[in-house]
């Protein structure tokens, strides 16, 4: 949770001297921000420490396999939230991905019923921040940099909080490897990688759908999924768990290259504008 936090005192830091630079703008705190906002904050609280407990319960290749679960939830949620419609071909690619996880996850001889609780609640969280976020970028006077910031804002509290509570926040403060050099110089590296990696989402899920947020994670999870098969010590393996892994992974790839090799369709607004100028110029004679 210490990691979290100084994470997000370093989005602080960083996106406050831009504001005060002129460099980038956003909104001036008040009171509407807090119901613009919600329910975003208590997502991210929600991702991060179920994020952190499954992460600790399962092994590298089946988190990062059972973390496919979120590309469905996501679909599912982009439907019903955002009121999107998607190809067959990308409702296939990622019922594979499913598919792979399901495989995979039936012959799971490290079977842990707390971590997969804990990783399908992060499902849950992951997809449900991903899509609110796309619908926050749209609320006039955020953006993506106000998202960033005022997230950040409003759950450190509640996050020092519950970091204090648990012990967390105790353990941190006594570490011994405070006075290494060493420690504080990745410490520090850790906190502003976290920023950009959260600026990165955001700004993907400000050009893309969320969708295509989750999904390209993929690419960057077929390392993580196989090097986590030789590095750790706490893969079991079996052939029915690759092969599953596997589809999984194809499936995520196979996702992203039918949605980078698309040609975007036109939009309903450009077709109606298109439309209006037809019918305007029709109405004055000079067209037909």
């Amino acid at each position: 949770m210490c990691v979290g936090i100084g994470q997000m005192i370093t989005t602080l830091l960083v996106l406050h001297t831009a504001k005060m630079s002129k460099v980038i703008q956003f909104q001036d705190f008040d009171r509407s921000i807090l119901l613009k906002m919600f329910p975003l904050p208590l997502l991210y609280v929600g991702n991060h420490i179920t994020g952190l407990a499954s992460t600790k319960k399962l092994s590298l290749p089946m988190f990062t396999v059972l973390r496919k679960f979120t590309i469905l939830m996501t679909m599912i949620l982009e439907v019903y939230i955002l009121k999107k419609t998607f190809p067959k071909r990308l409702v296939y690619s990622v019922v594979a991905i499913v598919l792979g996880a399901m495989v995979a996850a039936s012959s799971d001889l490290a079977f842990d019923v707390e971590g997969y609780t804990f990783i399908l609640l992060n499902d849950a969280f992951t997809a449900a921040s991903s899509v609110y976020t796309k619908k926050k970028l749209d609320i006039e006077g955020l953006g993506k940099y106000g998202v960033l910031f005022y997230n950040a804002l409003i759950i450190i509290i509640p996050t020092l909080l519950a970091s204090a509570f648990t012990g967390d926040l105790h353990e941190a403060v006594t570490f011994e490897g405070w006075f290494k050099a060493t420690f504080i110089f990745c410490f520090l590296m850790s906190c502003f990688m976290g920023f950009v990696l959260m600026y990165s989402i955001v700004l993907c899920s400000y050009y893309n759908s969320a969708l295509t947020t989750t999904v390209v994670g993929a690419i960057k999870n077929v390392a993580v999924a196989y090097i986590g098969i030789f590095v750790g010590g706490d893969y079991l393996f079996s052939w029915t768990n690759f092969l599953g892994l596997s589809i999984c992974m194809s499936g995520g790839l196979v996702y992203s290259y039918l949605t980078f090799s698309t040609k975007p369709s036109r939009s309903t607004t450009e077709e109606a504008q298109e439309l209006k100028i037809h019918i305007t110029e029709d109405s004055t004679g000079s067209t037909k």
